[in-house]
């Protein structure tokens, strides 16, 4: 479980907050037209994606149909949890998690989930997996 600091953002609220912003950043949504979901303001929900304010149990549940996903969602990958999918989680997991939350990560995962041919899919997949084992000192 993670430590929990007495005069930081608590990690499961950035944890959750992380997810909020994912969320959203898939749906393309603007932390504005959340708010107005929500009844806050933009300002309000980047208190929230940073962890810096904490999201009640109702405001969760009305992130949950804003965004359109489960509740549980926002608690996916916690260290130190049962992950929801169980998925075994092994040592890449937070830099998986840190990657897919960023906006390459983001972006990379819209981009090959449009991807519809399973054959062009595995071909990316190879291509990927072929740059990064190559040695820098030989390119």
């Amino acid at each position: 479980m993670p430590k929990v600091t007495p005069r930081g953002p608590n990690p499961i609220d950035i944890h959750v907050g992380s997810r909020v912003r994912l969320r959203r950043q898939l749906l393309k949504m603007s932390q504005e037209k959340l708010g107005d979901e929500l009844g806050v303001t933009f300002q309000q929900i980047q208190k929230y994606e940073r962890g810096a304010n904490r999201v009640g149990a109702s405001r969760l549940y009305r992130l949950s149909r804003a965004l359109d996903v489960p509740v549980q969602f926002f608690f996916e990958g916690l260290v130190g949890e049962p992950s929801i999918a169980g998925v075994a989680e092994g040592d890449q997991t937070p830099i998986v998690y840190d990657f897919i939350q960023s906006i390459d990560g983001v972006t990379l995962a819209e981009s090959f989930s449009r991807i519809k041919d399973g054959k062009v899919r595995r071909r990316v997949l190879e291509l990927v997996r072929t740059l990064a084992s190559e040695d820098p000192a030989d390119a």
